[in-house]
C-alpha cells in the first residue's frame, strides 16, 4: 500500500496561455496526516484541493489517490473514485434540509446505490456527538452541529482522505475550535487523512503540517507550528515580491 494518501507531481493548471493557478507542484500528503493548506487570495489553494481530490483536472502533471492516478480516469470513473475513495467537507454545510441526520449522512450510499454498514454508521454519529440529535432536522440545529453532519457524512464511507475546504469560515470561533478538535481527533484516534485549505492561521495550528502557496506554488512548509509562527509566514507571503517566488 501506498504511503502517500494523496500526491502530486508536477502539477500545472492553467486558464488560457497565461493565467496560473498552479506551477509545477510537486507534494506528497501522507496517510494518517493531517495537512493545511494556506496563502494568499489567489495563491491556488482552492485549484490544489480541486485538483488533488478529482474535481478539476490538471492541464500537465499528474494526481495519484493513494495508488490510483487520476489522469487516465474519465469523468464516470473519477465520480466513483470520489465517492469511493474521498470524503468532502465545506464551508457551506450541504444539508438536504428535509432530511434528518441519519438520512443526510447516508447520502453518499443512496447516490452510489450500495448499503451502509450500520454499525459504523452509528459509531460515526456518536463520535461527532449527534447521537441524542440524530433524527433531528438541520433547521433544528447549530451551525456546528450542521458542520459536524458534515463531517460525519464525509466519514461514513470511510475514504481515504477527507478534504476540507475552509470549514469553519462560516463559524463562530468557539464553534471553529470544536470543529477543529473533531477533525484532529479523527486524525489521531482513527487514523484518517485531512488535508485542510484555510486562511485561518488558528485552524492551521491543529494541522501536522501547513503548505504555504503563493503564486501557484509551493513556496514553504512547516510542521507542529502555532498560529503566531504561521501568521508571520503568512504576512510574508503577502508581499508582493512573495508571490514572484
Amino acid at each position: 500500500m501506498a504511503t502517500h494518501a494523496v500526491r502530486l507531481n508536477a502539477v500545472t493548471k492553467t486558464y488560457g496561455k497565461e493565467v496560473y493557478a498552479l506551477r509545477g507542484v510537486t507534494v506528497d500528503l501522507p496517510r494518517g496526516g493531517f495537512t493545511a493548506v494556506m496563502g494568499p487570495s489567489g495563491s491556488g489553494k482552492s485549484t490544489f484541493l480541486h485538483c488533488a481530490a478529482g474535481l478539476d483536472t490538471p492541464t500537465s502533471g499528474t494526481v495519484h489517490i493513494g495508488e490510483t492516478e487520476l489522469s487516465r480516469m474519465n469523468e464516470t470513473q473519477l465520480t466513483e473514485l470520489r465517492r469511493e475513495k474521498a470524503g468532502f467537507v465545506f464551508q457551506a454545510f450541504n444539508l438536504i434540509p428535509s432530511l434528518s441526520v441519519v438520512d443526510n449522512v447516508l447520502l453518499p450510499f443512496r447516490l452510489a446505490g450500495t448499503r451502509p454498514d450500520h454499525a459504523w454508521l452509528a459509531e460515526v454519529i456518536e463520535r461527532v456527538g449527534l447521537g441524542e440529535r440524530a433524527r433531528h432536522r438541520p433547521s433544528q440545529l447549530s451551525g456546528g452541529q450542521q458542520q459536524r453532519v458534515a463531517i460525519a457524512r464525509a466519514l461514513v464511507t470511510r475514504p481515504e482522505v477527507v478534504f476540507a475546504d475552509e470549514p469553519t469560515g462560516a463559524l463562530d470561533t468557539q464553534t471553529a475550535a470544536e470543529v477543529l478538535a473533531l477533525l484532529r481527533q479523527v486524525v489521531d484516534t482513527t487514523g484518517q487523512t485531512v488535508v485542510m485549505v484555510t486562511h485561518d492561521p488558528v485552524a492551521a495550528s491543529y494541522a501536522d503540517r501547513v503548505l504555504f502557496l503563493a503564486g501557484g506554488a509551493l513556496v514553504d512548509e512547516v510542521y507542529a507550528a502555532g498560529p503566531e509562527t504561521i501568521a508571520r509566514r503568512m504576512a510574508v507571503l503577502g508581499r508582493p515580491e512573495a508571490v514572484r517566488c
